[in-house]
This record gives structure tokens, sequence and C-alpha cells, in this order.
């Protein structure tokens, strides 16, 4: 069975438009487990609403507030699931989504060596997110880092839930984000991830209060999880222009680790 992971903090404006999504996916066993991280606008009410009237299975599981990479791995811990498709709470899915997941995972059950799929994302309007790949096989077997920078967009990852369980996201005390980059590339150390970039599944939406749009607030507030993928990085970029720019952005991380501590040390003064 396939579990969709829906971790989410006060977006019971948008968790409709995913559960009508779900609903019309046919032919295809799956569950929806929401990770609820501490929200405070009436989400836990309309995810038990869900479930009461969906064809599937609606779990929730509540959680203080810790940030997505922690409710990532409470949902890893819960799911039913052997394979888990991350899909965010202002996020939906194309009508086919989950058959076109099903079918690509078919061939990759039995192979122990596979951890992970992958597929495009569009915008809301159904415009796929970044450059065309079709000078790559379907499926390609690649890194998350490479796939990125090929791309230049978006993904939507599914991956074995043996995998994700083995390379958690770090718990960092008084930081709530991790880069989801970071826990991807970990996962595909252990195993091959096949990409599938013909086909585009998933739709997103940005939203002003979203991580997109707020990379730099993110930065500054979350300066220890940020450089642990930037450190990474380093290694595994294969261009030195981009090994630089991890090591420069290592250099800010570690900028706001110490305007940090010095406002602490201040307070506590």
């Amino acid at each position: 069975m396939l579990t969709v992971l829906t971790p989410t903090y006060d977006r019971a404006r948008t968790l409709p438009r995913l559960f009508d999504s779900l609903l019309r996916q046919d032919g295809v066993e799956f569950e929806w487990l929401v990770v609820d991280d501490g929200s405070t606008d009436g989400t836990a009410a309309l995810i038990d609403e869900f479930a009461a009237r969906a064809p599937f299975p609606v779990r929730r599981v509540f959680q203080a507030n810790g940030g997505k990479h922690v409710a990532v791995n409470t949902g890893v811990a819960h799911a039913s699931g052997g394979w888990i498709f991350i899909v965010d709470s202002d996020d939906w899915l194309a009508d086919n989504a989950l058959q076109v997941v099903t079918a690509a995972l078919r061939p990759a059950e039995d192979n122990a060596g596979v951890v992970g799929l992958c597929f495009r994302k569009t915008d809301a309007q159904g415009r796929v997110l970044g450059r065309d790949c079709a000078d790559l096989p379907v499926p390609w077997a690649g890194a998350p880092t490479d796939a990125g920078r090929r791309v230049r967009g978006e993904l939507a990852y599914v991956f074995r839930r043996e995998a994700m369980a083995a390379v958690p996201f770090p718990v960092i005390p008084g930081e709530k984000f991790v880069p989801d980059l970071y826990a991807w590339n970990r996962i595909g150390d252990l195993g091959a991830i096949l990409f599938y970039l013909d086909r585009a599944i998933y739709r997103c939406e940005y939203l002003e209060d979203g991580y997109t749009r707020n990379f730099s607030i993110h930065l500054r507030r979350n300066p220890r999880g940020f450089f642990l993928f930037y450190a990474a990085q380093i290694r595994r970029e294969p261009r030195f222009v981009d090994k630089i720019k991890a090591v420069a952005r290592c250099a800010q991380c570690l900028a706001y680790q110490a305007i940090r501590r010095v406002r602490r040390d201040g307070a506590g003064g």
C-alpha cells in the first residue's frame, strides 16, 4: 500500500483542495496520513470530518509544533504503506497521480536497490516547473542534487519507507527547518532513485507565507539546519562554482549562528 503523507501547520483553508484531489484517485489502494504540527486553526476537526466520509483510510497524528522535517519523521514512524508520497498541505494532485505512481512502483517493488521514484510538478495553471528534459531516458536513474540542477524546478518524490526510516531528518533544538534535499540526498545514497521526468502529477501554489517565498527568513531562523545542508553540498556539487556557492552559504549560516549566540548571551546577561 501507498501512504500519502501530508505534514501540515495551520492549513485548514487549503487542505480541502488536497482532499478533493485524493477523492478523484480511482482504482488505487492508499492511505492519507496527516501529521498535524501543532495547528491552531481547526485542522484536527477538519481531518476528522474528512476521515468520516473518505472511501480510503484517513489518519491524523498530532505533534507539538516542531517543523515540517520533524512532522515527516513522525509520519514515517506511523505510515502503514511500504512507500511514502509526501504531498504538502497547500498542494494537490492531478486526477491520475496515484495511478501513475503505482504503475511506476510495480517494477520497483521487488528491486531492493530502488529506494525512490520522482515525478514532475506543475504550477496551479498546469505549467510544468523547470526545463524540458526530453533528452533524458525514462526512467532516468540519478541523484536529487543532479536532478535539481538539470530540471531547475521542484520535483515530487516517492520513497521506500525503510529508506526514509534509515536516514531521518536531524532534529535541532531551537530550530524548525532542515531543507528537504538534505534528506533526499541521503536517501539517494542508499540506492537508486528513478526519475520519470515526462510525467507531471503534482500541482503546487506558492503562498505568501510559504517556504519558497520566505527563504531568507527561514535561513536566518534555522542556520544550523541550513549549514548541515550546504556543508554536505560542498561534497555533492560537481561544479566548482556551485561548491563555492555552498561555501558562501555555509559562511552565512555561521554568521547567523554567531548573531543568535550574541543575542542569547545578551538577553541572559
